[in-house]
């Protein structure tokens, strides 16, 4: 059986002064020969890897806290911390390092701080502790001095902290504190404040300890009330004691675990309402409180979460259809606070919270409060907060839980079905309740985070679930307002609703591929979306452009023939005449759609624009775009009035001259490229009969090519003519085209004219 006394947790404290778990193993001491000393291991209970190995340095303070912690440093800003299970096992390594250091094990701390200057380690030599003045009404004043002149001196800090420890000096202060109430002396609890405040920066564990006991942490709170830099006292103990109440929604049997509650609460609430804020040199001072708070932190949810009995009794209530509202409001609030508390833990804590919530039935839960408190704002706020906590920690989890559910309920019922129906229903006008909500679903529906194994694809059977039985609700806002030319309903918060479908369908776009294709297709929703375009709304009517602009950003013949059968371009035509001569996102976002096409030659669709569209567009000048288009499109009318003329282009690009069969010569590629290249510039193809040129000008540009190629056999080249007077050129080269170094006897031998094959190629 595993020896419990020796397991740990091991912690290290980040940049961000917050602690950071490296792993839980067992640890022990022993001498190692590396190190030339004696050291502390731990290694993981996981697989025994080596978590910590630390030699105990004969001049490092070592602090042991709250009886199951011990904290040192072993570098400038790098801390450690093992958090041991049992008190025992603290102890008995405390032990080690005392035995080591030459200490008494009953001391909290190990070594004095000494960081001090040469003129204070004199002062230290001359006098060894330092002695407070007697805790009365009189003396306040020299002690707050005291006090105060001797936090900038790490040394001057700690023995003050040792005296006032020893002294017991706290609890002397607490009671001239009720004296100085009593009397309403303002300036002996201005005293008061100061000195508790600077014990505060004292930064020492077992000064915490006391004062946060249950005896003192009120009247502690009740000493910082009273800031002389404040006209009136504040009333912390007042909220403390009537406004803020401790709801026990589920009876907590272990009297330990409830005073830690209360104690993490108002030591909490000091940190965060109580103690002015730090200063830069102070901010370091508090490292312990901070440190203090965390611990405690995972202390109670480690306890509730070892509840069985409290995690079954609250999730009974919560499915329990005879609980009442008030009650399942609370329950639901609890659940939140406590999946809330769960962020501070580290990622291997709170893996195990999720997995124990799972295990409960937290989704089944989170379904029944989602049909319950439909009416109820708060509960619908609560349940958005811990299904985000939910899908933040492991979206895959609620996945296969929505697909096994499927198989059970009806699609109404279904959690994602009614999370999109919350989102629908919000009735924040700002709907951010509904941002919330979409960035969650996103979440579900990314390809990017979902698993992929031999024997199952999560994407393919998400989101095959997903189209056929959440797709419908989702897109249902949409469909219904879409109904005739304009929106039927044009009001803000519609319209926001609106374009928050609308994010999530552009993104489905560009990641689902054949899904979305399939619904957009067969249910019609690009020409429902670009009724919006008519929406008086413009961030709506930009949302429904995106969405079209993302179709047509991926080429896909499916949709473009699904935009032209449909005539798609009208409403985008309509609002881009519509917007007139203003220069805005609109106009802009129109004309990037038209340019994307025209630079990216998409064929079908330049047709099907300047055949339908040319007339409302061909006087916008101060772009070429349109212009650009219809050129385009006309290049693509002469290729197909002239298709031998495309053939030919074909024919001289597949056999050109060529030095080497592997490469491609750049200036052939340029002279070959000229037509289309040359065209873009404004230079119309003008067809044959309109426009005859001579046999001279025709052989012009061949001219050009044979003499700047130089070529060695010309006779190779054959020139032909084809309908409309145009000339060609076509290299056949031998089989010896590549061995240039032949000797010019074979040169002469060679038959000048092409093989028949070849000729009857080309008349072909």
């Amino acid at each position: 059986m595993t020896d419990t006394r020796r397991r740990v947790k091991v912690y290290t404290l980040n940049e961000e002064r917050q602690w950071d778990d490296r792993g839980t193993g067992h640890v022990s001491s022993g001498y190692v020969e590396r190190l030339k000393g004696m050291s502390l291991l731990v290694r993981a209970e996981s697989d025994g890897s080596l978590l910590l190995e630390s030699k105990i340095n004969p001049n490092t303070a070592y602090q042991k806290q709250q009886d199951t912690l011990i904290v040192w440093s072993e570098a400038e800003n790098y801390d450690l911390a093992l958090s041991f299970q049992e008190k025992a096992g603290c102890d008995e390594i405390w032990e080690k390092i005392c035995q080591v250091q030459g200490k008494d094990p009953s001391v909290d701390i190990t070594q004095e701080l000494v960081d001090e200057s040469e003129e204070e380690r004199f002062d230290d030599m001359s006098s060894p502790g330092l002695e407070l003045p007697p805790c009365e009404l009189s003396r306040l004043e020299e002690v707050a001095e005291l006090v105060a002149s001797s936090l900038p001196s790490p040394l001057r800090r700690e023995k003050l902290a040792l005296a006032v420890e020893n002294e017991g000096y706290i609890k002397k202060l607490l009671e001239l504190f009720h004296v100085c109430e009593d009397l309403e002396n303002h300036e002996g609890l201005h005293h008061l404040y100061e000195i508790i405040k600077g014990i505060f920066l004292l930064n020492r564990t077992a000064l915490f300890e006391v004062m946060f006991s249950e005896e003192c942490i009120m009247d502690v709170i009740g000493c910082l009330e009273f800031d002389p830099s404040l006209p009136q006292p504040r009333r912390h103990r007042e909220f403390l004691t009537k406004t803020a109440k401790f709801k026990e929604v589920i009876p907590i049997s272990d009297p330990e675990l409830k005073q830690k509650i209360h104690q993490t609460y108002r030591v909490q609430y000091i940190q965060d309402m109580v103690l002015p804020t730090p200063s830069v040199f102070e901010e370091n001072m508090l490292s312990t409180l901070h440190s203090f708070i965390f611990f405690n932190k995972v202390e109670i949810v480690g306890m509730l979460q070892d509840d069985e009995k409290f995690l079954t009794d609250l999730f009974a209530q919560l499915t329990d259809e005879a609980t009442d509202d008030d009650k399942r409001h609370e329950l639901v609030n609890f659940l939140k606070e406590f999946c809330a508390f769960s962020q501070t833990l580290q990622p291997q804590n709170r893996d195990a919270f999720f997995k124990t919530l799972s295990n409960m039935g937290i989704l089944p839960a989170l379904e029944v409060i989602l049909v319950r408190g439909m009416d109820d704002p708060q509960v619908r706020s609560a349940a958005t907060d811990i299904f985000s906590y939910l899908v933040e920690y492991n979206p895959s989890m609620v996945r296969e839980f929505v697909m096994q559910e499927s198989q059970q309920n009806d699609d109404d019922i279904l959690l994602i079905n009614l999370i999109i129906e919350h989102m629908i229903c919000d009735t924040d006008p700002e709907l951010g309740g509904a941002v919330q909500l979409m960035g969650l679903l996103r979440t579900l529906v990314d390809p990017e985070n979902m698993l992929a194994t031999a024997n199952k694809t999560e994407k393919s059977e998400f989101l095959s679930f997903f189209y056929k039985h959440c797709m419908h609700v989702l897109s249902a806002p949409l469909l219904a307002n879409t109904t005739d030319e304009k929106p039927s309903k044009d009001d803000f918060q519609t319209s926001q609703l609106l374009a928050l479908i609308l994010e999530l369908l552009t993104f489905c776009v560009e990641h689902h591929t054949y899904h979305i294709k399939n619904y957009i297709i067969n249910k019609d929703i690009l020409r429902r979306v670009l009724v919006l375009m008519a929406s008086r709304h413009a961030f709506l009517a930009l949302c429904a452009l995106r969405f079209m602009r993302k179709i047509i950003g991926l080429k896909d013949e499916f949709y473009n023939r699904y935009i032209m059968r449909n005539f798609l371009f009208e409403p985008v035509v309509k609002a881009f005449l519509n917007n007139g001569s203003r220069y805005n996102l609109m106009n802009s976002a129109i004309i990037e759609m038209f340019e994307y096409i025209r630079v990216e030659d998409m064929k079908s669709l330049t047709a099907h624009v300047v055949e339908n569209y040319w007339k409302a567009l061909e006087d916008v000048d101060y772009v070429q775009t349109f212009k650009g288009l219809k050129l385009r499109y006309e290049q693509q009318r002469e290729r197909q009035d002239h298709p031998k003329l495309d053939s030919m282009r074909s024919i001289l690009r597949n056999h050109r001259y060529r030095r080497d069969a592997r490469t491609l010569e750049d200036e052939e590629e340029m002279w070959f490229n000229t037509d289309e290249d040359d065209l873009e510039d404004g230079e119309a193809i003008v067809p044959p009969s309109d426009k005859m040129k001579s046999d001279e000008d025709l052989m012009d540009p061949i001219s050009k090519f044979m003499e700047r190629r130089k070529f060695k056999n010309p006779e190779k080249y054959v020139l032909f003519s084809l309908q409309g007077g145009l000339v060609g050129l076509v290299d056949y080269p031998d089989d010896d085209d590549d061995e240039e170094d032949d000797d010019e006897d074979d040169s002469e031998n060679r038959d000048e004219s092409p093989p028949l094959s070849k000729k009857s190629k080309l008349s072909s």
